[in-house]
């Protein structure tokens, strides 16, 4: 008999702090559930089990309390605890696993020589999530310039950062058009002839796209365009700082309006109610030249590699986590609601006590007044009402919208000195701090290792520990290129770094190796994009715009 005292929700278990036990959830519950972002009670392993996890020596505590809020249901219990056997996985294994999501891509040459400021870029993704709720995108603007990359962070399941993957890209590229060129798609769809491409898309076999919503999401991006070309005037050059806080907006507003409005396929209806009722963070870079616009809304995060003089690299923050550590954001929620709510707005660090980024697309269950949750709900398909999450109203919820998907926005004008930029899900930089990050992206692009002066930190190891150590940064220095990807060798360090900085295959494979019920409480589904830069072409560019 298994007695509850603390529980969990986890790949589909819940694990109790009683005796590891479980029982199933519901898939369609699964689906509706966050797992990332939002709250429960903190769970680690009761010390009567500690032997288990003792297995794993090289594991990292337990990530502890950023799960969702649950109710006890009936089931059959069983022991979970037998999965977490001694297995290492070999280096090729391993490499099979950290490998099977990368994609690299380099900008055209031409006539030999690479006019981009950008170089290409190199990305990846590792589930810990089943499936993972990160999404990525990338591609080139055809109708005007500069390139877009984007990491979408999902919580309650993928669907909301599913359909930012497919859709934000486009807004943005609409809200930058002229406004000869937006009367002339609307011209193209009237006399129904075929459209010029807006967008050229770099994207992974395993990057899909939901084929059922492609009318849909056409629909409402024709109504936006069309709403632009009243907007604007011929010859008005748009802004490209107000066109990503635009398009950031008008998507959060389209998705909320189509899952309100429904449709007369089941499928779309169901589709639409998931993206609404489920939330999604988003980091996204525009480069064009020298200019660099960020614009983030959640905890995703841009860092940019800065090459110093004496070839060390340098991290230079472009984006701004909102949640709880952010002041500036915790003061801006609380000002934006009465001052009764001043101890229930922001609870135990996430917002009502249930949300951990303060910024996101979706998630109306923050946004919509509890009338028309209910209203939506009542006639939406019998799918949503066995799910507890889409029923559940937030604790002392007076004053909605608490949540916004308004972006902050930095402008960055790149110097020769930037050499790259990190995006990152926030499982990366739960793992390594910024200029660790930075640092090895900057060694692994340019071959050139920092031999800093070795450190243990507050541990006594003995001479011969002391030797090994030597003798791992040895080896690591001539097999720092096993990885052709610099995502991939990020995301080696991020999962199979020790106490010491340096990666341990045993902790690595242990970590790769590890059940789905678990492998979510030690780490975050991490997705990576990095992007290299042309120093000689922006040292141009700057050259030229110069009075």
């Amino acid at each position: 008999m298994c007695i509850f005292i603390r529980c969990v929700h986890i790949g589909g278990v819940l694990i109790t702090c009683g005796a590891w036990s479980a029982m199933p959830v519901t898939s369609q519950l699964l689906r509706g559930l966050p797992r990332a972002k939002v709250f429960a009670t903190s769970l680690l392993p009761c010390q009567h089990h500690q032997s288990h996890i003792g297995s794993i020596p090289a594991l990292p505590a337990p990530r502890g309390s950023s799960h969702t809020w649950l109710r006890h249901q009936a089931g059959r219990c069983y022991q979970t605890s037998s999965v977490l056997h001694n297995y290492i996985l070999t280096p090729p294994q391993v490499n099979s696993i950290l490998k099977a999501n990368e994609y690299s891509f380099k900008v055209p040459e031409f006539d030999g020589k690479n006019v981009s400021s950008v170089m290409g870029f190199e990305s990846n993704q590792l589930p810990a999530n089943a499936p993972i709720e990160d999404r990525r995108s990338a591609a080139t603007c055809l109708q005007t310039r500069g390139m877009l990359l984007g990491v979408f962070d999902g919580h309650a399941g993928c669907a909301c950062a599913q359909a930012l993957s497919e859709r934000l890209f486009y807004y943005i590229a609409v809200s930058l058009l002229p406004h000869d060129t937006l009367c002339e798609l609307e011209a193209a769809v009237e006399a129904g002839r075929a459209l010029s491409p807006i967008l050229q898309w770099c994207k992974h076999p395993n990057d899909y796209f939901s084929r059922e919503a492609q009318r849909l999401y056409f629909n409402s991006l024709r109504t936006y365009w069309q709403e632009l070309i009243d907007l604007t005037s011929p010859g008005e050059v748009p802004d490209t700082r107000e066109a990503l806080l635009n398009a950031f907006k008008r998507l959060d507003s389209d998705i909320s309006l189509e899952a309100q409005v429904g449709d007369s396929s089941a499928f779309l209806h169901y589709w639409v109610l998931r993206v609404a009722f489920s939330g999604a963070t988003a980091c996204v870079a525009h480069i064009d030249g020298p200019d660099l616009f960020i614009a983030n809304a959640g905890d995703a995060r841009a860092v940019l590699g800065v090459q110093e003089e004496d070839g060390s690299f340098s991290a230079l923050t472009l984006s701004n986590d909102h949640n709880a550590q952010n002041e500036t954001e915790v003061a801006r929620i609380r000002g934006e609601h009465p001052h009764s709510e001043r101890k229930t707005v922001i609870r135990q660090d996430r917002l009502l006590g249930l949300l951990m980024p303060f910024r996101a697309f979706g998630d109306v269950k923050f946004k919509w007044s509890i009338e028309l949750q209910k209203r939506v709900l009542e006639s939406g398909p019998d799918q949503l009402h066995e799910n507890e999450h889409t029923k559940f109203i937030p604790p002392n919820y007076h004053t909605p919208p608490y949540l916004t998907a308004e972006p902050e926005i930095t402008y960055h004008r790149l110097r020769p000195q930037d050499r790259f930029l990190v995006i990152g899900s926030d499982g990366l930089w739960e793992t390594l701090h910024r200029q660790e990050v930075i640092r090895i992206v900057g060694e692994y692009l340019t071959g050139v290792h920092q031999r800093q002066p070795l450190k243990v930190g507050g541990y006594k190891v003995t001479l011969g520990q002391m030797q090994g150590l030597l003798e791992e940064r040895k080896a690591r220095m001539s097999s720092a290129f096993e990885d052709q990807n610099s995502a991939t060798h990020l995301m080696r360090h991020a999962v199979g770094n020790n106490e010491f900085g340096t990666v341990d295959h045993e902790r690595l494979s242990k970590m790769l190796s590890l059940p789905e019920e678990l492998a979510r409480m030690y780490r975050d589904d991490i997705t990576i994009i990095v992007t290299q830069f042309n120093p000689h072409v922006i040292g141009v560019q700057r050259q030229e715009e110069q009075p």
